[in-house]
């Protein structure tokens, strides 16, 4: 297995709770074939590439990219146990949106992107990502470089602050959140986070906007500073830029992706894509979750998965 970048090491953990989402209908629609090539632009812990690699056998090539370095570390422990007929396995310690500069054109059998926040990353407090256990406030999903969220929250100004909340987590308080935050600055973790958040975001009255109390009232922030610290949406937009170009005629795109913001984007690129004739559309509506898969896990729930063929 060839790796991209140096991993540094870490203790050998396994995959403690990962579960990949839509991980069959994933597969089907990429329609992995024997002797591929394909992207996993995200391969977090392994999920859905192991599942790629069974199907491509010796001849194939799988490549996976992430920014998270832990995580890379443990798919390679994964994808590195050599079976009769594994194909050659690249990971690269990169973001998604460098596709378009590493992956040769005209290429790819498939590309998978399952985006947002993995398990290993939501439920290790040190990375700051849960609002539901306290830790330091980063939320980078590459520790060694970017701004923290912390840095975010307590140096944007105001209006700044504002309009990340809005424009990312599509919360309508936006400016009473980001005027308590200032007024409690410094904040340096997520329950400082979480309780000033809380404290502004409540519902102005108890008859009004049943969503906003089945959510939690610190989720939309939390979210908004994850997407900005990361660049989420901008690296989303040159990765669905890049496909079309990466791809083979023929080749499958199969992305999931858990919050509005993400399945518009992707939604307009392989529309748009089907109108100029770079596209054929595989799924008119996204495909979501059974509910047997969001019983044993939850975290399906939001998932909206859409897949086109390069013309």
């Amino acid at each position: 297995m060839d790796l991209g970048q140096d991993i540094p090491e870490r203790g050998g953990r396994g995959p403690v709770g990962h579960v990949p989402v839509l991980l069959k209908e994933a597969i089907d629609f990429l329609a992995v074939q024997r002797g591929g090539t394909y992207l996993d632009a995200t391969v977090g812990l392994g999920g859905h590439s192991c599942e790629i690699a069974k199907r491509l056998g010796a001849p194939g090539h799988l490549i996976g990219f992430d920014k998270d370095p832990a995580a890379l570390e443990m798919a390679s422990q994964r994808l590195g146990v050599r079976v009769n007929e594994s194909p050659t396995v690249t990971l690269i310690h990169a973001s998604f949106a460098e596709a378009g500069e590493r992956i040769p054109p005209a290429s790819l059998d498939g590309l998978l992107a399952d985006l947002g926040v993995s398990s290993l990353q939501l439920d290790d407090p040190q990375r700051g990502f849960s609002f539901q256990a306290d830790g330091p406030l980063d939320m980078r999903m590459n520790p060694m470089s970017g701004r923290t969220a912390e840095q975010v929250v307590n140096h944007l100004d105001e209006r700044e602050l504002a309009d990340v909340i809005y424009e990312f987590g599509e919360e309508r308080r936006s400016r009473r959140i980001a005027r308590a935050l200032v007024r409690s600055r410094p904040i340096q973790t997520t329950k400082q986070l979480v309780d000033v958040v809380s404290a502004a975001a409540r519902p102005m009255n108890q008859g009004h906007d049943q969503y906003d109390r089945r959510i939690h009232p610190a989720t939309r922030t939390f979210q908004a500073l994850r997407i900005f610290v990361n660049r989420e949406l901008d690296d989303l937009k040159a990765l669905l830029e890049a496909a079309p170009r990466v791809l083979k005629p023929g080749g499958r795109l199969v992305v999931i992706s858990f919050h509005s913001l993400e399945d518009r984007i992707v939604k307009d690129a392989t529309r748009d894509g089907a109108k100029q004739g770079i596209y054929r559309l595989l799924t008119k509506k996204p495909v979501t979750a059974s509910e047997e898969e969001i019983a044993g896990n939850p975290r399906s729930r939001s998932a909206k998965m859409r897949a086109a063929e390069r013309m």
